[in-house]
């Protein structure tokens, strides 16, 4: 058997290390859209966890953000995030994370979320619940919308394509306390399995993004969906994730303000 989680939790150390000790420096930038970035941290992240990964499982399978998939006949496999909160990072902002999930035969069983700024290092096996720095995580219990803290982002292309989160955010920001946007998914979705934030919505996130979070919000007691309320998958590109208690106030609110909203 395995030790996955140990495992994990040690390569998002080291990986966070490797970020936390280039913050803040000058960063060489290289543009994947007119506001979508990536930097050498990234790379230099991305590299570490794919060579720890491939050389202590070397059938696994690896679908990270920088770089090709290393597809596998393997049951397994291994999404990752090597920086979470790139544009974050570049600026000089604290916000950003290294995001890790395990599948097994497309079920995603363990994810670690770390952010190294905070030394926060939030776990979730399936089956076993949702911890941060070893201590048990609980959804909040909020239930009513309007006393909720939700958190969003928006999409990269946000400039081309109409359906860009900001009529939403706004139908949203007329019926919750308040919003937040932390430039992070897989932090935010973290930040709602410890109950910090009440829900959370994104449109067009990448399986790397979410696997983990979404994993830490069901262990936690909560909810994660698509839009139409249906199962939210590693390849769902839209997300709600909530405590379960507003999950369906927040859903009507998408719906009614977007009925052509895209399906996850």
């Amino acid at each position: 058997m395995h030790d996955w989680k140990n495992f994990t939790v040690a390569i998002a150390h080291e990986a966070g290390s490797l970020l936390k000790e280039r913050f803040g420096k000058k960063h060489v930038i290289d543009y994947k859209g007119d506001i979508n970035i990536v930097t050498e941290a990234d790379r230099f992240s991305e590299d570490l966890l794919k060579s720890r990964i491939s050389r202590t499982f070397p059938d696994h399978g690896i679908l990270a953000e920088e770089s090709d998939e290393i597809e596998s006949r393997s049951e397994y496999r291994w999404l990752i995030d090597p920086l979470d909160g790139t544009t974050n990072y570049a600026h000089g902002y604290p916000a950003f994370c290294v995001s890790i999930a395990l599948e097994q035969a497309g079920e995603t069983i363990m994810g670690v979320v770390h952010n190294p700024m905070l030394d926060e290092t939030f776990v979730a096996e399936a089956g076993k619940g949702a911890f941060l720095n070893n201590e048990r995580l609980s959804v909040s219990t909020i239930s009513d919308i309007s006393s909720g803290l939700l958190a969003t982002g928006f999409p990269y292309d946000l400039r081309e394509n109409r359906d860009n989160n900001l009529n939403y955010f706004i139908a949203m920001s007329m019926r919750a306390q308040a919003i937040r946007r932390a430039g992070s998914a897989a932090l935010e979705l973290a930040y709602t399995a410890a109950g910090r934030f009440d829900g959370f919505w994104e449109l067009r996130l990448k399986p790397w993004d979410t696997a983990a979070g979404c994993l830490m919000v069901r262990e936690a007691g909560g909810t994660v969906s698509d839009l139409e309320g249906n199962a939210h998958g590693p390849e769902s590109s839209v997300v709600v994730a909530s405590n379960g208690k507003i999950h369906h106030v927040m859903l009507s609110i998408l719906t009614e303000t977007a009925p052509q909203f895209p399906k996850g």
